[in-house]
């Protein structure tokens, strides 16, 4: 949010694909954000998210799109089908075609894109760190820039945390 409200601040357009149906307005505004010059989605679906980051991405006339998260774009099928059901690599075929399809249109328009992503813990890894991020391997590829954010300790004020 802190890049929106940069990329505001410079006069450019912003957009956020709220995957996670979690952006709260209120903290937006505290960080700077113009929410009411924010382009807002709120897709049900995976692939309905990154058609929308497509087109808007496509069109040129935005400057930075942020899609929170990753971890939410969860594809139609696995919405539609039952629980339980298995949709293994469904999400990382996703991401892989859409990126293919997104990554030369970023840089034609000089579009910036962030990804917000989520760490999980694989399964029985016994050498190597334990953590991977969802999604599969294409947005590892296609990233121009990771950063790894993480809490380390409460920043206070005094006594008082910040």
């Amino acid at each position: 949010l802190h890049a929106v409200a940069s990329v505001q601040r410079a006069g450019g357009i912003a957009a956020f694909i709220d995957a996670e149906h979690a952006l709260d307005p209120v903290y937006a505004q505290k960080l700077g954000v113009d929410i009411d010059n924010l382009l807002v989605s709120q897709p049900d679906t995976g692939e309905q998210a990154l058609e929308i980051m497509d087109m808007l991405v496509g069109s040129g006339s935005i400057d930075i799109v942020v899609v929170d998260s990753v971890a939410a774009l969860v594809p139609k099928a696995e919405i539609e089908g039952e629980m339980g059901d298995s949709h293994v690599g469904l999400q990382a075929r996703l991401m892989s075609q859409a990126l293919r399809k997104i990554t030369g249109r970023l840089s034609n328009s000089n579009t910036t894109a962030i990804f917000i992503n989520q760490l999980r813990e694989k399964i029985g890894v016994m050498f190597g760190s334990p953590e991977t991020t969802t999604g599969g391997k294409a947005l590892k590829f296609y990233a121009s820039v990771r950063v790894d954010v993480r809490r380390i300790e409460t920043l206070k004020d005094g006594a008082n945390p910040v």
